[in-house]
């Protein structure tokens, strides 16, 4: 199983590193630009085909071999659409499958495979932490901002500060519930203080948005805590 493990790790740490760290931003303009036709994309395909055959040993030549081809396929087709959140974890969650279906092939155990699979729905504490997880989310963000309307009408730049506070809120919610199931409540003090202190430095602060961002902070902190205390 260790092997296994090396062998997804280093899949896994290749990716990153060619996509990420050793592939400058001038490659992937031109991708945009002239797609099929742009020799920097083959040259991209190239290295990180290679940089993984190296990483998992020379014998897994076909798992190279279909990490170059795909690798090559998904970039063309990310290179056609728009420069957006949604394309770009797309085009990762591709590559990510690819990399996961190889190292299943490659060590592939339907007994162990379904061994995993019953021992995962059988989890009772793994499912309430993904149940807890998801409510914090999206039905959390919901039921704060039902309970906050009323100050949420008197803010004049509402659109713009709800879109940014519904992703500021989950992200929030997500950092506490992980703090108070660690029981790191001190941390949760930090939290809310340089939160607080952010909020209140602002030179353009208005009454009501400031009634409106204090009482959503501790609908929303609120929220993980008792979450939080549920789940333990």
């Amino acid at each position: 199983m260790m092997i296994e493990t090396l062998w997804l790790t280093k899949l896994l740490l290749a990716h990153f590193v060619t996509d990420f760290v050793i592939q400058p931003g001038s490659w992937v303009k031109e991708r945009t630009e002239k797609h099929f036709a742009s020799p920097k994309l083959y040259l991209h395909v190239l290295i990180t085909a290679g940089f993984a055959w190296l990483m998992i040993g020379w014998k897994y030549w076909p798992v190279a071999l279909i990490i170059l081809v795909t690798h090559l396929l998904i970039d063309v087709w990310k290179s056609y659409q728009k420069e957006t959140v949604t394309y770009f974890l797309a085009d990762q969650l591709l590559h990510l499958v690819v990399i996961t279906g190889c190292w299943y092939f490659s060590f592939n155990n339907w007994q162990l495979t379904k061994q995993w699979w019953e021992q995962v729905t059988q989890n009772a504490h793994l499912w309430t932490l993904i149940t807890a997880f998801t409510f914090i989310t999206f039905p959390s963000g919901i039921i704060i901002g039902q309970f906050t309307q009323k100050w949420r009408d008197k803010v004049t730049d509402t659109e713009s500060l709800g879109n940014a506070g519904k992703w500021i809120g989950i992200t929030e919610r997500v950092i506490v519930l992980v703090l108070v199931l660690q029981n790191q409540f001190a941390a949760i003090g930090l939290l809310v203080a340089a939160k607080g202190i952010i909020r209140f430095g602002e030179k353009d602060r208005q009454e009501a948005k400031t009634e409106y961002l204090v009482i959503g902070t501790l609908f929303s902190i609120g929220f993980a805590i008792l979450t939080g205390l549920l789940v333990r």
